[in-house]
């Protein structure tokens, strides 16, 4: 296998980065993991501290052998990153009239725009609102809502007062929104009453109604529910005389709407429970524009986020206040390589990791002006993002390998239609992405003159971990490159030792970095379980690793039972106990099957209880079931009928031939622990008659 192509960056990046070569980096990487008290102290000495925090800043055990494990940046700091990212911008850097967000919608012609002045107005309005709800710091609030600038407000708004905020992707069941709500005793929902996903209409109003029945049929009724009204609206920031640049075209209250599109937007009537729902345009009409924020500890919780858990059930990410800010603007500011004037595009949704770090407090750390999109990649035309980056002189794109093979098949004329002169600089995220579809990132949408940044992190990591530098590093295609400063790599083999050079094993860290995740919400436990039991001394990412004979750290995917789809995260064991939930199943066994376009897929094996018949009708009704329980991402691509399943004799399932069936690889390599080989000849022979 010959080496892979390297990719020096462009010169004239390097000439203008804020670390403009390999040996830079190398030096500030160097004093990052020896003196990392040092290091982020400097960079939290930028930020507004009502308390300074007191020396040393990290305080930490990932030694499970040695009690506890814990992780403290800043303790005793007191702050507030909402202050500290709106405040700020607007007080003391003068970017009161500069664009935060350009909104752009569904539609092409829905689009608006925020500046630094009008955000923190509509932040502070909602904290009051909060307030007024009887908020107060600590408690936890729900979120659900479409890529919409009302979001962004709502989750400031929480942070401003010193609130949690939970955010559930849009996309999820009734079921998942249920259950994130109940694990993390949410006392408010925050939800909308709809949005159009393309030409799909999405009645967020009535999934969120059957949530919260599921919270009361379990003891847990929600006393609040803020409804945004989204569809249909006029645009709530923009009176039809603003002078953004672009201009907007949302229809506004003096702007009269065409019969088309009042046509295009209607929807049924959103279901209303006058004790509990409350529309957030009534709530905000008296709501003071001035709220005095909450000052909190560094290591006040800040958010949960919810991410799958090998044992089926979602586990509650917590990222504190301090740590988790100083390091997303960090990362921000270096992996993007940003500067005033650029303009910021990350395509992720809110409802994950990247839309809370990349999309939200990052950027807005550094003053940035971002788009915040919340149509389709190839809604109403195949031709959409590059129509944006044109639109708005995009200059930093970042989005997801999904996205970009997505794309690739509709050839290079779509993109060739506009001239993406503005980029700068490419950015992917949410798994490791195939060199091929790199190349073609590089030559067809970056012309061969924008660096990639293939950045590497977890919900867990709360910011990028291994990446590239745009003006220092010479890339690999496929490669994630190094470590980014105070974060300390190892690869480990099955029993622990450190393999040193060219190997392959388990990804590790060594030490902590500020914005790492410091426990799982209620289920400390679980944390340490999870990511500190199996390697004590390390923190363990789950996923396998390669590093070259350069030093270059390659991603090989998942070790433990999860896998990732379109850049999601998703449990085999949340498929699976939602699959044997339909009457007709007696097991189930999920794993992942290569996908051209998602990476990676679900191949599901059942196995059926006696007297009942595998057709497609029950495929169709395990598939609506798995949505139900989940959300429409971890839908099936195939479901196999399984007479019987392979198992250890101690009545394990051997995943790892699964894998191979759904392959249809006969490779199956040491199967000497299998209680009953007959199964294997059956489940290949049943693969292609079963495969729909």
């Amino acid at each position: 296998m010959s080496a892979p192509e390297v990719f020096p960056p462009p010169p004239e990046v390097s000439a203008a980065a804020h670390i403009p070569s390999f040996k830079k980096y190398q030096e500030m990487y160097e004093r990052s993991v020896q003196e990392p008290n040092a290091f982020w102290g400097e960079i939290a000495n930028s930020f507004y501290w009502r308390v300074p925090p007191s020396q040393p800043l990290l305080r930490y055990n990932f030694d499970i052998t040695k009690g506890k494990i814990f992780v403290e940046w800043m303790k005793g700091g007191v702050t507030n990153i909402c202050y500290n990212v709106l405040d700020r911008n607007v007080q003391e850097k003068n970017l009161g009239d500069k664009v935060a967000f350009y909104w752009e919608g569904n539609e092409p012609e829905d689009a608006t725009s925020i500046t630094y002045a009008e955000l923190l107005k509509k932040v502070c309005q909602f904290a009051n609102v909060l307030r007024d709800q009887g908020v107060k710091k600590g408690d936890r609030i729900s979120i659900y809502m479409p890529m919409v600038i009302e979001l962004v407000v709502a989750m400031l708004a929480c942070a401003r007062i010193g609130a949690i905020h939970s955010i559930v992707f849009a996309g999820f069941s009734a079921e998942s929104l249920c259950e994130r709500i109940l694990d993390s005793h949410c006392s408010v929902l925050i939800t909308a009453d709809g949005f159009f996903r393309g030409d799909k209409l999405i009645n967020l109003k009535v999934i969120a109604d059957e949530a919260l029945k599921k919270c009361a049929e379990k003891n847990y009724p929600l006393k609040k529910c803020i409804v945004l009204k989204h569809l249909g609206r006029d645009d709530v920031f923009c009176d039809g005389t603003s002078n953004a640049s672009p201009p907007c075209k949302r229809p506004c209250p003096n702007m009269q709407e065409n019969k088309q599109e009042k046509q295009k937007r209607s929807h049924p009537q959103t279901p209303w429970n006058p004790s509990v729902d409350l529309w957030w345009h009534d709530l905000m009409k008296n709501a003071s524009l001035e709220c005095e924020p909450e000052w909190c500890d560094a290591e006040d919780q800040l958010f949960i986020l919810y991410t799958s858990g090998s044992t089926g059930k979602p586990k509650g990410v917590v990222h504190t206040v301090g740590g988790y800010m100083i390091f997303t603007a960090t990362t921000f500011k270096y992996v993007f390589d940003y500067h005033q004037g650029d303009i910021y595009w990350c395509t992720a949704d809110i409802g994950w990791i990247t839309g809370h770090s990349y999309l939200t407090y990052g950027p807005l750390a550094n003053g940035a002006t971002s788009v915040l999109f919340e149509g389709l990649p190839i809604y109403p035309d195949i031709s959409r993002m590059w129509q944006i980056i044109d639109k708005y002189s995009v200059s930093k794109f970042y989005t997801a390998p999904t996205a970009i093979r997505l794309l690739m098949k509709f050839g290079e004329e779509p993109v060739k239609r506009y001239s993406r002169k503005s980029l700068k600089i490419l950015g992917t995220v949410g798994e490791p992405i195939n060199p091929e579809a790199w190349l073609w990132y590089y030559n067809v949408v970056g012309d061969q003159r924008c660096p990639i940044v293939d950045t590497f992190w977890q919900t867990e990591t709360g910011g990028h971990v291994l990446t590239p530098l745009p003006g220092a590093t010479a890339a690999k295609p496929g490669s994630a490159t190094f470590p980014f400063f105070g974060v300390v790599p190892a690869i480990l083999d099955e029993a622990g030792e450190e393999l040193e050079g060219e190997a392959e094993g388990y990804l590790v860290f060594k030490q902590p970095w500020p914005a790492l995740m410091r426990t799982v919400y209620g289920n400390h436990e679980r944390f340490e379980t999870t990511y500190f039991k199996k390697f004590p001394g390390y923190y363990v990412t789950g996923d396998g690793c390669k590093r070259d004979k350069d030093g270059y750290y390659w991603i090989t995917g998942r070790i433990d039972d999860m896998l990732n789809v379109s850049g999601h995260l998703l449990s085999t064991a949340e498929v699976e106990s939602a699959l044997v939930e339909h009457s007709s199943v007696a097991e189930a066994a999920a794993v992942s099957h290569p996908h051209p376009v998602k990476g990676e897929c679900l191949y599901c094996f059942v196995t059926l209880r006696d007297g009942h018949e595998f057709n497609k009708t029950l495929i169709d009704q395990l598939k609506k079931l798995v949505r139900e329980k989940i959300g429409p991402i971890a839908t099936p691509d195939y479901i196999q009928n399984a007479p019987g399943l392979p198992k250890t004799r101690s009545g394990k399932i051997m995943r790892r031939v699964l894998r191979k069936i759904a392959k249809d690889d006969h490779d199956l390599g040491d199967i000497s622990t299998l209680a009953d080989t007959t199964v294997i000849q059956q489940l290949f022979s049943d693969r292609c008659k079963t495969v729909l």
